[in-house]
């Protein structure tokens, strides 16, 4: 078990979208010395953050093991009653229940690594620091920690507390973090990085203090 401090925030998404452009900073900024190196050259903005070819082998064993995993949860979602357009609150909740321990049952040996194993975790790490270390590194973390509720307790193959709102997960750290299928998203909890499966609600992994302290 794992307690954290829960991250909240009240929007966001948590896939990867389309670069946004890139604006230079402003002359006033420049002169105040706001985002300058040493050398007097602008910090780089976050939008720069990205895995490198170096991380492609890394990063392919990554997409097999959530592809893996996509698998069985795609087999065990066949098993039940499908869900209309018209499907209530109710009936989606007792879905994403159902769902939820059928995977748990299938996962009961599933720990901390499975997917985010340490080379996956080292490509994260170096990538998010280098978004966080950005010109707009201080802003991506505060709209991440808003609205911090207080203490949780996680694990992996557990559910997602109900009563925790998700966190907001900015564009510009999602084009830094590897692509994800439909079924999972990415999710902060503290200054943890969790991989939550979205119809189950569970969390599938987890890396810890990935946010800068």
């Amino acid at each position: 078990m794992l307690c954290v401090a829960a991250t909240v925030a009240l929007s966001g998404c948590s896939r990867p979208v389309a670069p946004r452009p890139v604006e230079p900073p402003s002359s006033a900024d420049h002169a105040a010395g706001t985002g300058a190196s040493p050398a007097g050259q602008t910090t780089p903005p976050s939008t720069a953050a990205r895995p490198n070819r170096a991380d492609t082998p890394v990063l392919a064993d990554f997409q097999a093991r959530v592809k893996t995993y996509t698998a069985l949860h795609s087999k065990l979602e066949e098993t039940l009653p499908g869900l209309g357009k018209e499907s209530s609150p109710e009936q989606i909740d007792r879905h994403q229940r159902a769902l939820a321990r059928l995977l748990q049952k299938a996962r009961t040996d599933a720990k901390p690594g499975n997917i985010f194993t340490p080379d996956v975790q080292a490509v994260v790490r170096r990538v998010m620091a280098d978004v966080f270390g950005g010109s707009d590194g201080a802003a991506l973390k505060s709209s991440i920690m808003d609205e911090n509720p207080g203490p949780i307790k996680l694990s992996v193959n557990g559910r997602y507390p109900d009563a925790v709102p998700l966190s907001t997960v900015p564009p510009q750290v999602l084009r830094g973090l590897p692509e994800l299928p439909d079924e999972l998203e990415f999710r902060f909890i503290g200054r943890h990085l969790i991989l939550m499966d979205e119809h189950a609600h569970i969390i599938v992994d987890l890396m810890e203090n990935v946010l800068p302290g």
